[in-house]
């Protein structure tokens, strides 16, 4: 299932645990929706993440905030932390393999180089 983010709901679905893929995308655009298939179809294999949509037309805010200046733009989240930021349109292929990559990221090693501190074990 994939969910539409809007500033209502950001903060809710994105700062909490867990991971959040978002497609930055418009109606207009026709790599986006071309992808859109892609990234529902990764969805609905992968229940247990989140993945939203971001109409940058009626959320210019989001889409200000991340710096989107093209689009499709996909952005990986886990636990309130982006791990991936990039424009384009991935194949089915890709998503699968980007999915896996965040999946597995050593979320302690990490928050450990975002923050400077050693993580709590």
């Amino acid at each position: 299932m994939v969910t539409e983010l809007t500033k209502g709901n950001w903060n809710a679905t994105v700062d909490s645990d867990g991971i959040v893929f978002v497609d930055f995308w418009a109606a207009w655009c026709g790599p986006c929706r071309r992808f859109a298939p892609i990234f529902e179809a990764v969805a609905a294999r992968n229940p247990d993440i989140v993945f939203g949509k971001v109409d940058t037309e009626a959320e210019r805010e989001l889409a200000g905030a991340f710096r989107i200046t093209s689009i499709p733009t996909l952005v990986a989240i886990r636990d309130g932390i982006v791990l991936f930021a990039q424009p384009g349109a991935l194949s089915e292929a890709a998503l699968d393999d980007l999915v896996a990559k965040v999946r597995a990221a050593d979320m302690a090693e990490i928050r450990r180089h975002v923050t400077g501190r050693p993580a709590v074990r």
